[in-house]
């Protein structure tokens, strides 16, 4: 798992991966979209790559990256213990707000109710 986030980590390719979620794209196309130079581009593709985050096949002249979602997998189900923890603190919170809410209006058509 260390290492998933550690390549995770870098904003950089933070981004690669986010532009291949929407579609397979060259190294050209993600310089272009992400505004980075091409050894910029090639050295995180070659982390990505060396991780399994990435998987690229050759296209005449090109190199076409896409996304393997099977490293993320990985993460999601790590993050998926957090996920329990928060929803029950989230799900406390809205009874708690609805609560609120409900005393709140009740208040307000106690008050509308009295003459003055």
């Amino acid at each position: 798992m260390e290492s998933a986030f550690a390549v995770l980590a870098e904003p950089h390719r933070r981004a690669i991966l986010s532009t291949l979620s929407a579609s397979e794209r060259s190294v050209g196309e993600l310089m272009h979209q992400l505004r980075l130079r091409q050894p910029t581009v090639s050295k995180h593709l070659k982390v990505l790559r060396d991780s399994g985050f990435v998987e690229s096949r050759v296209e005449a002249q090109r190199r076409v990256y896409r996304l393997n979602p099977k490293p993320l997998q990985a993460v999601d189900e790590w993050l998926e213990q957090f996920r329990r923890f928060w929803s029950k603190h989230v799900d406390a919170l809205e009874a708690h707000l609805d609560r609120m809410e409900k005393s709140s209006s009740e208040t307000e058509t106690t008050e509308k109710g009295k003459k003055p």
